[in-house]
């Protein structure tokens, strides 16, 4: 089993990270692909592509569904091969955790609209106009994350009732929103420098509109049961320093058990995306976090 095990995550770390490249990566792995159909607010239904990975061994495994950022630009959006990276996905199957990785509706090669619009905008002085709707991107969101959910618990190789919610971005706001939802099975989440409305090209490291999302995670508490890590890096590019912790603390006044923390500054200044950089960065953290879950429960 060790072997095996040691073959995949070798496997992982020889091929560059790449859109075209991570498709790879995700077969050579032993991904296997499926589509997933989520009812659109509008009653639409979508279909949802979705990468789905089990380590070596026999199961049921504890599982991670990992929700993925948001990419700039429609270009962006439709290039996006597999919604986790490399480290991510080497770092839980080190530990024999299955990972469930959807590309949500109006990104990818998924079908839908771009029903995750908030409809925020700078100006060319970074300038903030208009005003976002961010629970619109976060609803939308969920429901692809509900939708993946419902799909875990019919996989004999999963144990529905050890699921770990991880999100990223735009990923970690829909995670922190979809926690507050009765979702059976799910221990716990972590949420990687969740958030949204940040343009860091013209406006670097103050995003649109923040207290609305302070507003809507200090709600979210106050039905999240599930306890939770949010880890952001120093030097987001998105958010700044400051932001996440004052939303950080909104959430935490609603009771629910969390734990806030600031990741030393990425040193390729792409804080943002700390999620894909080498696990050393953010792994003892997640690694704490999960010892008092604990994740993945023994079985």
């Amino acid at each position: 089993m060790r072997r095996a095990s040691l073959i995949v995550l070798a496997a992982l770390a020889a091929l560059p990270f790449a859109a075209g490249a991570v498709s790879r990566t995700a077969r050579e792995a032993g991904g296997h692909e499926v589509t997933i159909a989520v009812r659109e607010a509008s009653g639409e239904v979508a279909q949802m592509g979705t990468t789905w990975f089990v380590p070596p061994g026999k199961g049921p495994f504890p599982v991670v569904l990992f929700s993925h950022g948001r990419p700039s630009g429609e270009s962006g959006r439709k290039k996006l091969a597999l919604g986790i990276s490399r480290s991510q996905l080497k770092y839980w199957l080190g530990k024999g955790v299955a990972v469930v990785s959807p590309v949500r509706p109006g990104y990818g090669d998924s079908t839908g609209g771009d029903v995750e619009l908030s409809g925020v905008h700078h100006d060319a002085h970074g300038r903030c106009t208009g005003t976002p709707d961010y629970r619109r991107t976060a609803d939308a969101a969920v429901l692809s994350i509900q939708a993946a959910l419902q799909w875990i618990g019919q996989q004999p190789w999963a144990d529905a009732k050890d699921v770990l919610l991880v999100g990223q971005s735009v990923g970690g706001l829909a995670t922190v929103a979809a926690a507050a939802q009765p979702l059976p099975g799910v221990v716990g989440y972590v949420n990687f420098a969740g958030g949204s409305g940040g343009n860091p090209e013209l406006s670097p490291g103050v995003s649109c509109d923040p207290g609305q999302i302070e507003a809507m995670v200090a709600a979210y508490a106050k039905t999240t049961t599930a306890p939770s890590l949010w880890i952001y890096a120093m030097n987001d590019q998105y958010w700044g320093p400051d932001v996440p912790v004052a939303s950080h603390a909104a959430f935490a006044r609603g009771g629910s058990r969390t734990t806030f923390v600031h990741a030393p500054a990425v040193p390729d200044g792409d804080g943002h995306g700390l999620s894909r950089h080498d696990a050393s960065l953010w792994a003892p953290a997640v690694d704490a976090f999960i010892a008092r879950l604990p994740f993945p429960h023994p079985h």
